[in-house]
């Protein structure tokens, strides 16, 4: 079987086989050549070894991956895909195998940096790759957030800091139909919004055989292209469709002569699987720990001694009540269309007496309970050809839950919600359960909605929307409203017109605490000369003006200043939970991005929240900022091992709430650690007119001529031209 790499300008691979299966190998070989780094981190990530190489600081997820029993799951999954669709197995055989023909010969220069040699893959790395890139997407530790915040606040706590929190992915995705384009055909575009890393979290691809020729962006270590694809006659992307697929049950355990056992619903105690593992440290001495399984899921929090190893105060036990309602404290959802909602939280009931004993957290999500990951959706993806078959291969989805986009060139159109989100009490959904009270199980699966468009367009960008029954906190509909505006400023649009939109810089965000600046009154002359120029801005977060300089500084200073209001003592010492989930439980991220629903909301725990913004327009006052809003509004890529001489970082444009999406944590730092992890232009009247960009390049390898040659592009907002015809590429040997 022949094997043929090209490469087009920017280095980017398009690859050529007799067969799906060949083409399988052909991108294990090319992405273990282009990213060997990569893989091995994410390999070791998923099996909860990367703190034998990167050190103590990576010891709390690899406990994480262990106690959540990534690897084991990954093997099931595997197994299972065996049995139910032996050709998507042998499929993904055939990447491994590529993977491991090129990866033992690879020289990336991290590989002696951190002491490591690259490891051989297994048939289930893959899968094992997609579990641990997704697991804390969902964020499922939202909910030890909310408990938190209910303990301590009371049930309005859950509605007044609603927002996507500071872990959540999300993404801009829009559809304008034939009827709304230059051409007649339609356009699919937008940008997925995730952590930063180098090397990045997508890779361009081109994978052709006879079966199908696709291009799109890949997850470096899985076989195919999921996400975003563009296959000549059909073209697809997705968005996070923010829907709760996971939960968390405390769990009472005892230890007994024979083990380990847990209460259970029914009033009995049921046994619990449980044995040691050993976590290596580089640097440290190892690190045992206890891998516990109840009949809901694996143990991640704590153990038969508590979670901090002794007794767990009690919080309130939530419970499934015949009516929901909005929480109380927040206006009504229809008069603030710029805030983020809540999904009909449940109604809290009275709290029972606290727990006498030891409580754990448990997690229960679809992969564990079915040993599917979806990864039969992959192939029929690259084989569809109309709207219809991308239809009916979303159907085999899993996770993460997607709402999907997707148009053909016979004027084909979908929009639909894709995963697997179970059926279950309301309660389950808002914060964690008690697994030894009955009404918390699982009863089935969610039927996936769907949607039409309006006007010719269908805008996404992580809002409610389809999936809105299958969720509880959505990102503020912000992003939403101001791409729908902005394709209503034309009638029809091209694929070149589309850069336009994804660098939009508008922050709608802005006016609860633009507004609460206005009315005040009493300020010294400086403030009034700072409220003067920040209330003449134009609101737009771009990275060489001095006006959004001053109002992120007067954001932040209110952002801190309300973390330290005595009202939220309680919530500023971190709880008894892993390392790992404790980013999802800061007060100070919580504050800033729900900052525009804290300061909307009727009341808001006695705080006076005038008194807060004066002194935050007075401190800044006193000591502005003198430089752009570039200036501190820096990219920060993640990285396994940091530089040993950093570049410097870029300015950028953009804010949490802009349609450029680039996330900072408003009081903490200006640094963007998120933002568009790729950017894409979806045409279907012509593929070589498609354009696409990721943040950096197609190559991880430090030195290589295509390891950041797209960051220039990138941080303009100009993308890179799609290449189809084989004539203007040039092969690899």
């Amino acid at each position: 079987m022949s094997i043929e790499i090209f490469r087009d300008a920017w280095g980017i691979p398009h690859l050529r086989a007799d067969s799906a299966r060949e083409l399988a190998r052909a991108q294990g070989r090319v992405t273990a050549r282009d990213r060997a780094w990569q893989l091995e981190v994410e390999r070791h990530r998923a099996q909860g070894t990367s703190a034998a190489f990167l050190g103590a600081g990576a010891l709390s997820w690899d406990t994480l991956a262990r106690r959540a029993r990534l690897e084991d799951t990954a093997r099931r999954c595997f197994a299972a895909l065996e049995r139910r669709d032996p050709e998507t197995a042998d499929w993904v055989r055939a990447y491994v195998d590529g993977v491991n023909e090129e990866l033992p010969g690879t020289e990336a220069p991290e590989f002696a940096r951190a002491g490591l040699a690259p490891g051989r893959w297994e048939p289930w790395t893959p899968l094992g790759v997609w579990l641990g890139t997704h697991i804390l997407f969902a964020g499922f530790p939202a909910k030890l957030w909310r408990d938190e915040a209910i303990r301590h606040l009371g049930p309005d706590a859950v509605g007044l800091f609603a927002t996507d929190g500071p872990g959540t992915a999300g993404s801009n995705g829009w559809l304008v139909a034939g009827a709304r384009t230059s051409t007649g055909r339609a356009v699919l575009a937008g940008d997925p919004h995730r952590y930063i890393e180098d090397p990045g979290v997508y890779q361009q691809i081109r994978l052709s055989c006879p079966e199908f020729d696709v291009l799109g962006l890949a997850v470096p270590g899985v076989p195919g292209i999921a996400h975003f694809g563009h296959a000549g006659t059909v073209a697809w992307s997705i968005t996070n469709a923010m829907a709760d697929y996971q939960d968390l049950y405390r769990e009472r355990l005892r230890r007994t002569g024979a083990g380990i056992e847990a209460l259970g619903p029914d009033g009995t105690w049921h046994r619990a699987s449980r044995h040691t593992e050993t976590v290596e440290v580089a640097g440290e001495a190892p690190v045992e720990i206890e891998v516990i399984e109840t009949d809901r899921g694996p143990v991640i929090a704590g153990g038969p001694e508590g979670l901090d190893g002794g007794v767990v105060e009690g919080a309130p036990v939530l419970f499934d009540p015949p009516a929901v309602a909005a929480p109380s404290a927040v206006p009504d959802p229809s008069a603030l269309p710029d805030t983020p909602l809540l999904s009909d939280p449940p109604v809290l009931s009275d709290p029972p007496a606290p727990l006498d004993t030891p409580v754990a957290l448990s997690l229960r999500h679809p992969p564990r309970v079915t040993e599917d990951l979806g990864f039969s959706a992959l192939l029929p993806l690259l084989r569809a050809r109309r709207t219809a078959d991308v239809d009916r291969a979303f159907d085999q989805w899993v996770e993460p839950v997607n709402v999907v986009q997707a148009a053909d060139t016979e004027g084909g159109l979908l929009h639909r919600v894709a995963g697997r989100v179970p059926v279950r009490a309301a309660a389950n959904r808002l914060r964690p359960v008690p697994a030894w009270e009955p009404g918390h199980a699982w009863r089935g699966w969610h039927e996936t909605p769907r949607a039409g468009l309006t006007d010719g367009i269908a805008v996404m960008a992580n809002q409610r929307g389809p999936a809105a029954p299958l969720g509880v906190e959505f990102a503020p509909p912000h992003r939403a409203h101001r791409i729908t505006a902005l394709l209503a400023e034309k009638d029809r649009w091209s694929p070149a017109d589309m850069p336009a939109i994804h660098t939009d810089t508008h922050l709608a965000s802005a006016q609860p605490l633009l507004g609460r600046m206005e009315r005040l009154e009493g300020l010294s002359p400086e403030a009034v000369s700072l409220r003067k120029t920040i209330l003449q801005w134009d609101r737009r977060m771009a990275a060489d003006s001095q006006e959004a300089a001053l109002y992120a500084a007067v954001r932040s200073a209110v952002v801190r200043r309300l973390a330290a209001h005595p009202a939220f003592a309680a919530l500023t010492a971190p709880p008894a939970y892993p390392d790992v989930l404790l980013p999802w439980l800061g007060l100070l991220p919580r504050i800033a991005f729900a900052l525009e629903h804290l300061l909307r909301a009727e009341e808001l725990y006695g705080v006076d929240r005038d008194a807060v913004v004066r002194g935050a327009l007075e401190e800044v006052a006193a000591a502005p900022p003198r430089g752009t809003w570039g200036d501190t509004h820096r990219l920060a890529p993640w990285r396994a091992l940091p530089e040993p001489d950093p570049d410097d970082a870029p300015a950028l444009s953009g804010d949490h709430d802009c349609v450029l999406c680039t996330s900072a944590v408003p009081g903490l730092t200006d640094l963007a650690a998120r933002g568009p992890a790729a950017r894409y232009v979806w045409d279907l009247a012509r593929r070589e007119d498609s354009l696409w960009v990721v943040p950096l390049g197609a190559s991880g390898v430090p030195g290589s001529p295509h390891h950041r040659d797209q960051l220039p592009l990138w941080l303009r907002g100009d993308l890179v031209p799609v290449v189809t015809d084989w004539q203007h590429l040039t092969k690899e040997d």
